[in-house]
């Protein structure tokens, strides 16, 4: 899959930030810039299990030249977390289900070296958040 410019722009963004802590604040910075959930959207069928801080996801699906393709929303309780919410979003949302399926999102944060300083919890949680939209897109195909 070829990534999205959306996501491409956080990559280079990145990579001109040498110190942790200007990656956290710009992380921090595009959490904050996604718009909230509806408190009707805050369901348990939304939130993403696995993650110490609370998550939702939710997905609208539309029908796109034969393909299923979701667009996707996301908040956290915690800025962080909300930050790689944003970064999920830029890879994955308005995507069709089967290249979202495929598209492996911990080798993408790995590649652009922003799983290295990640608590084990925070890793683990976005572990939950990418196996929950794969899985969801999975079951589209």
């Amino acid at each position: 899959m070829t990534e999205p410019a959306a996501f491409q722009d956080i990559a280079e963004n990145l990579s001109f930030l040498d110190d942790w802590e200007d990656r956290y604040r710009y992380l921090i910075e595009l959490g904050q810039a996604l718009p909230k959930l509806s408190p009707e959207e805050k369901t348990p069928a939304n939130k993403v299990h696995g993650c110490v801080s609370q998550v939702w996801l939710a997905a609208d699906q539309q029908q796109r030249d034969g393909q299923a393709v979701l667009t996707y929303r996301g908040e956290s309780d915690a800025m962080i977390v909300q930050g790689l919410v944003a970064v999920l979003l830029a890879l994955y949302s308005g995507r069709p289900a089967n290249e979202i399926a495929e598209t492996d999102a911990i080798a993408f944060f790995d590649k652009i070296g922003l799983r290295e300083h990640l608590t084990t919890q925070r890793s683990n949680g976005l572990v939950a958040m990418v196996n929950r939209i794969r899985s969801e897109a999975q079951a589209l195909r």
